[in-house]
């Protein structure tokens, strides 16, 4: 610490001169109003302190706040012109006022602070730059700056600013008052590097700053410091602190079928804090047209969403054929899981015209897999829970599923309802004591579940009066199951259940054939019958399981074992047969053909869904489960001490049933299946398939002048024959997803505090709502590399023929350079040596800008999509596109 006073440095002739200013000197004629300054006489000079000053002018015209100084290398008080000077992370505040920078000099006679930055002796790099704030407003950087804190007026060399995503840097910013700053020759610009390194904005050579708003004077373009003969006299620049309604300009260009366009034009409705509106449209010059609006709303803590309509009006015919018109529905909506405990609300719905996608492919930028997906689901549940003595569950949702290839809609739900009751046991009792008895461990529990479904509907028909009252299908089932399950001789589980389902109809159908029809051309006719009916199914099953055990050690290595455990069951079950006559829930059909041909008939429900099944089934099933696992000692680094465990095989099963009531062919096929997991459970392995232990044999026929091949299957195990069972059917699958990191130890991830999503400021929630809306816009340069694949290998056996199908899909990316990534998607049919629909992506990040070029190289999608583009949310209309529409393209489908 050195505290040296002025009389002792003067008497000794010692007089310490402060070090002058070497970055900016004030003009005593231009900044008159910041500055009246006499030289220094004396001073003193301290280490790593903190100085309060000016605290007792409090009077009249005087300071109302108190200025607070600190630096970590030294500070230097000139008390006789009362100068500060603060080097080393210098830092002043004065009420809301904060200024922090490597140099810091407070002259507190007038009220007057002057901050620069160094020089660092290492790197010869301009360092510790002043970084400023008052009151809510954003920090903003500077090479050096003058500020009156007793005024509230400055002046900022080369600054740099952030506005919500707009930056303003360079030039000269001079602070007239609390709301009003005058610029000269800044730099506005999306680019968050200083100046000079921002590639890219308008060079405001005069302008005014107010809360909301920037209005300059001649401002021009400027790309790479290269200034662009695009000029205005005066300017407009919007500086929002909140959302503002505003005009959406259009981009233009042509489609070669479509003819010129006027493509995005409309308007941004920012509605409130919660809620916004976008409204866009698209004209073409021979009469096509598009339609789009945008909700996004957000409650905080509550909820937020996202809903999309939109509209298309297309002629790639001929002129004066009728447009094709398309539409599309999307809504998103998630709710926080603490808004209403117990009860949430969500949906997710993706409901379009079959072909919405192929004749508006920008509505999903041109990306393959929008283009050719061929099912559609939509979803909106409500569920509710009750928890206490007796926990329920209530669960209400719509849904609908569309076959968008073959322009029907598979499944319309309006609306399903589920019920459930937890399990409850109603023989024991909250004040028994000791062990359960085992009438005791008896449970019951009680579901119910509603539907109004119509199934399988042309797309066309889904909005005709008619349909509802025509297809419509409503059916509500009960399930009540009891179940037992106890330890017997100490290894064993035994388990016993009975289950009772019941199904109420409002709608049955009846079958019939067409007068005049004759076997093998018969003409067969439903009819909906009105009016309630109910069908009971019950079934009972008994089981018994147990674990096997086996271990082998090993005492050198780090291998120190393998286990493998076989969990055994066998299971008895009994379902008589509903389609006897007795129980009413079947009929039988019978042909109105007459002599000489034959008649023939057919047995089937009344029930549209085929409730309850028909066939007896008296049998025991078996199933046996293999798993392995591996103990490796611990690492050397692991300060736990644990052994390792390693999955080998994560499942192995057989399993079969052998029915004592069928007639014949009592033994059903062996499945078998297993699943196991690689490379940290990186990638995954499974396979299933199916032996037939009957014996089948192929015969001929002849029909046509041809012969034709078929089968019989023959009540007659192939083992008797000295054979192996048939493999009918056989599948395997590897998939994965693997990167940068997968080989690599991966750092604990520390949990945030609440929720994430519920933190986002606008600025990120904005950018989280455009990655959303175009994911595929989104690259992330900081994994080297991606990699997704799928290979699938199917082998169907029919006995007069096989099928096989070898497929292999790849995806995934990699970074060329710091700078340059390439993305991939392709499907190969290894069995045909046919690629599927490929496309490459090249992206170049060019900082605040981004460049991607799209190539689709064969197929009927064959095009390229170049586009640049500003990073920027704010301005994601700032983009130019080059490409070549597939659908402009008539050698494409051949």
């Amino acid at each position: 610490m050195v505290n040296v006073t002025a009389a002792s440095l003067k008497s000794s002739n010692n007089n310490y001169r402060p070090i002058a200013d070497t970055i900016i000197k004030l003009d005593s004629i231009k900044d008159q109003k910041l500055i009246k300054g006499k030289k220094s006489k004396a001073n003193q000079r301290t280490k790593n302190t903190t100085a309060k000053t000016d605290t007792s002018k409090k009077a009249n015209g005087g300071l109302q706040e108190e200025v607070t100084s600190h630096a970590e290398d030294s500070t230097i008080v000139d008390h006789v012109n009362e100068i500060t000077y603060l080097y080393g992370r210098a830092r002043v505040t004065y009420g809301d006022v904060e200024l922090d920078a490597d140099y810091i000099r407070v002259d507190q006679k007038n009220h007057l602070l002057f901050a620069k930055g160094s020089i660092d002796p290492v790197t010869k790099r301009y360092v510790g730059r002043p970084i400023s704030k008052q009151k809510n407003e954003k920090p903003i950087e500077s090479d050096s700056l003058f500020f009156n804190y007793k005024t509230k007026k400055g002046k900022l060399y080369n600054p740099l600013s952030d506005q919500d995503g707009d930056y303003i840097s360079g030039g000269q910013i001079r602070k007239l008052n609390e709301t009003e700053v005058a610029y000269r020759n800044v730099l506005f610009s999306t680019c968050d590097l200083p100046y000079p390194d921002t590639h890219f904005g308008i060079v405001i050579t005069r302008g005014i700053a107010e809360k909301n708003r920037i209005i300059s004077g001649p401002a021009y373009l400027e790309i790479e410091g290269i200034p662009l003969p695009f000029a205005i006299p005066f300017g407009f620049f919007p500086k929002p602190d909140s959302r503002t309604s505003g005009v959406i300009l259009p981009t233009f260009g042509e489609d070669q079928k479509l003819g010129f366009y006027l493509r995005g034009f409309g308007y941004y409705f920012g509605i409130n804090d919660y809620m916004d509106l976008t409204t866009t449209g698209t004209i073409f010059s021979k009469g096509s047209f598009e339609l789009n609006a945008n909700v996004n709303y957000l409650k905080r803590y509550k909820y937020r969403g996202n809903i999309s309509l939109s509209y298309g009006s297309h002629n790639y015919g001929l002129p004066g054929d009728p447009p094709t018109k398309d539409f599309a529905i999307n809504w998103t909506h998630s709710q926080d899981a603490n808004a209403h405990p117990g009860s949430t609300f969500s949906a997710s719905v993706d409901a379009t015209s079959s072909t919405y996608y192929q004749n508006d492919p920008t509505a999903s930028n041109y990306n393959i897999a929008a283009l050719t997906h061929n099912n559609s689901q939509s979803s909106i549940n409500y569920s509710k829970s009750w928890t206490g003595t007796l926990p329920l569950n209530l669960s209400v949702g719509l849904a609908l599923s569309q076959d968008l290839s073959t322009k029907t809609i598979s499944q319309l739900q309006l609306p399903t309802l589920s019920f459930s009751m937890a399990s409850l046991s109603p023989f024991d009792s909250k004040d028994r004591v000791g062990e359960q008895k085992w009438y005791q461990k008896i449970t019951i529990s009680y579901s119910l579940s509603a539907s109004n479904e119509v199934d399988n509907i042309l797309e066309s028909d889904l909005f005709k009066g008619s349909t509802l009252a025509k297809n419509l299908q409503t059916h509500i089932s009960h399930n009540i199951p009891v179940s037992l399950s106890l330890n017997v001789f100490k290894y064993f589980q035994f388990s016993s259940s009975v289950n009772y389902t019941e199904h109420w109809y409002l709608q049955t159908v009846r079958k019939s054939y067409g007068r005049g029809s004759i076997a093998g051309n018969d003409t067969l006719i439903t009819d909906t019958v009105n009016g309630f009916k109910r069908a009971g199914s019950y079934n009972l099953s008994t089981g018994l399981s147990t674990k096997i055990y086996s271990t082998i050690s090993f005492k050198k290595g780090n291998l120190e074992a393998i286990r493998h455990v076989m969990t055994p069951s066998l299971t008895f079950s009994y379902t008589p047969d509903f389609s006897e006559p007795g129980y009413g829930y079947y009929k039988t059909i019978v042909s109105n053909a007459t002599i000489p041909y034959p008649y023939s008939n057919q047995l089937y429900s009344i029930f549209p869904d085929g409730f309850p099944g028909q066939g007896k089934s008296a049998g025991i099933g078996f199933n046996l489960d293999n798993t392995i696992e591996a103990k490796f000692k611990a690492k050397a680094t692991d300060t736990s001490g644990k052994p390792r465990k390693v999955a080998i095989l994560q499942g192995l099963t057989f399993s079969t049933f052998y029915n004592f009531a069928a007639d014949s062919m009592k033994l059903q096929p062996i499945s078998f299946s297993a699943h196991t997991a690689i490379l940290n459970q990186k990638v995954n392995l499974s396979f299933f398939g199916a032996f037939d232990p009957y014996v089948n044999r192929v015969l001929d026929s002849i029909s046509g002048g041809q012969i034709h091949k078929f089968d019989e299957r023959i009540n007659r195990y192939t083992f008797q024959d000295g054979k192996f069972p048939t493999l009918t059917s056989f599948s395997f699958s590897m998939s994965g997803s693997l990167n940068s990191t997968t080989f690599s130890p991966q750092k604990p991830v520390i949990p945030g505090v609440g929720n994430a999503l519920q933190n986002l400021n606008g600025q990120q929630a904005q950018r989280l709502a455009f990655i959303n809306s175009d994911p595929s816009a989104y690259v992330d340069f900081n994994v080297p590399w991606n990699l997704s694949f799928n290979y699938s290998f199917s082998y169907q056996n029919n006995i007069t023929n096989t099928t096989i199908a070898n497929t292999m899909m790849l995806n995934g990316d990699f970074n060329l350079t710091a700078k340059w990534k390439i993305q991939y998607s392709t499907n190969y049919d290894i069995r045909a040596r046919k690629f599927a629909i490929s496309s490459f992506t090249i992206y170049r990040d060019l900082h605040c800008w981004d460049l991607n070029a799209q190539w689709v190289p064969f197929g009927p999608y064959k095009s390229y999509n170049i586009t640049l583009k500003v990073k920027a949310a704010i301005l994601q209309d700032l983009k130019l596109s080059k490409r070549s529409d597939y659908t402009s393209n008539p050698s494409f489908n051949q």
